[in-house]
């Protein structure tokens, strides 16, 4: 038989078992979810931090950062830019855009950005806004060329809110009743001169995206900071500097490494210095949702965790809700916050956006919020896990090759 009926014959082979393997776990998954609603997590509110006369906020529950980002929106005088990957057509997004249609009618100038993907099952009727509201559906592909490009195969991933260029919101809530009230995520807020970073990124992919019919929008100035900066995955222009941020701080980690995750699928690159830190003593611990909103990504996931455990990195489930922050705090010193997973859709796909901040005083906020969340975690022990279900384990690897994808 010819070598390449073999390897066709496997592959179909291997197609048709995740297909059968993924088929079984979106069923169970959708009964669960049905069985068991989330009961809640504990979570703290934390003062606000200074870096560079900035003012940090750091948010863990919906409910206030919704409140603040609707009176943020409310006092606008002048400018208003929101971007979001997600908004749910619910009593929430109704405020949202009821709030900036109000600001709009006022005379306040109001630029709106979407991603049009992740929004297909949300009418589209929705998000008709009044004339005055300027509205950027963003189509990863809007010419027929683009399906071959693959640059263009990347999401507007970002959550951003910026008010008169001093005020800014960015973080991983998407706008929604569900984020709201029964998901853990973790948001900034800004005030001062740092904000000029989310503008800049907001203007850029404005001007950049926007169609014939909208106006541009000025680029303004940008100040220097050495404490606080936002960077930003532009796959259009092949930039990925978040994966270089997380690559740097874990090389230079020598005490602890405390990461939350919603989607842990890391290349070998991050995942060996995962590895070689806990090998010269660092205290590598990684926060993920036991069962998140994607039961492909927890699985997908669950493939590195015998390596990891094996070699020094702690591992624990987030239990009863979705955990959804994208966060690191590492030695006191570097954190980041803001929309990139540690997969490789986040870091070499989607355009994405998370701000590092060097600070003691966030980094301490950062590392009790974490302490907090694993309250309700459980640890992953290497002694169990290796006593998983051969099935479990078999599983895991048939769909391990579908990484790349998530």
């Amino acid at each position: 038989m010819p070598i390449w009926s073999i390897a066709l014959g496997a592959l179909i082979t291997l197609f048709v078992l995740q297909t059968a393997i993924l088929a079984v776990l979106m069923l169970r998954s959708r009964l669960r979810k049905t069985r068991v609603p989330p009961d809640g997590f504990p979570f703290i509110s934390p003062p606000p931090s200074t870096v560079t006369g900035t003012e940090v906020q750091i948010y863990t529950e919906g409910r206030k950062l919704f409140e603040d980002m609707l009176a943020a929106i409310a006092e606008a005088r002048e400018t208003i830019f929101l971007e979001t990957y997600i908004w749910k057509d619910d009593q929430l997004g109704e405020s949202f855009k009821a709030t900036l249609a109000r600001k709009s009618a006022e005379g306040v100038a109001v630029y709106v950005i979407y991603d049009t993907f992740a929004n297909l099952v949300v009418p589209r009727s929705f998000f008709r806004f009044p004339d005055g509201v300027n509205v950027l559906p963003y189509k990863a592909w809007r010419r027929p060329w683009h399906v071959i490009d693959f640059r263009r195969y990347g999401r507007d991933h970002r959550k951003i809110l910026v008010v008169d260029g001093r005020i800014g919101f960015v973080g991983g809530y998407n706008i929604g009743e569900l984020y709201r009230t029964s998901w853990r995520d973790t948001h900034l807020r800004l005030v001062g001169p740092e904000v000029d970073d989310l503008v800049h990124a907001f203007v850029d992919f404005w001007n950049f995206h926007h169609h014939p019919h909208l106006p541009g929008i000025p680029m303004p100035p940008r100040v220097w900071s050495a404490e606080l900066r936002a960077y930003r995955n532009d796959p259009l222009r092949m930039i990925f500097p978040i994966r270089s941020i997380y690559i740097e701080a874990l090389e230079q980690a020598q005490h602890h490494i405390y990461i939350s995750q919603a989607y842990f699928i890391p290349d070998e690159a991050i995942l060996r210095e995962l590895i070689r830190a806990a090998r010269r003593g660092v205290d590598v611990r990684v926060l993920v949702p036991w069962e998140s909103n994607h039961v492909v990504a927890d699985w997908l996931a669950r493939h590195h965790f015998e390596r990891c455990l094996r070699n020094g990195v702690r591992l624990f489930g987030y239990q009863g809700a979705m955990i959804h922050a994208k966060t690191a705090t590492i030695d006191g010193v570097w954190s980041t916050v803001g929309t990139a997973n540690i997969d490789r859709l986040s870091l070499a796909g989607n355009y994405e956006i998370n701000i590092e901040i060097f600070s003691a005083e966030v980094a301490q906020t950062m590392e009790a919020v974490f302490f907090c969340d694993l309250a309700n975690a459980r640890e992953i022990l290497h002694e169990q896990w290796v006593r998983r279900p051969w099935l479990a384990r078999a599983s895991e690897l048939v769909l391990s090759p579908l990484w790349p994808f998530i």
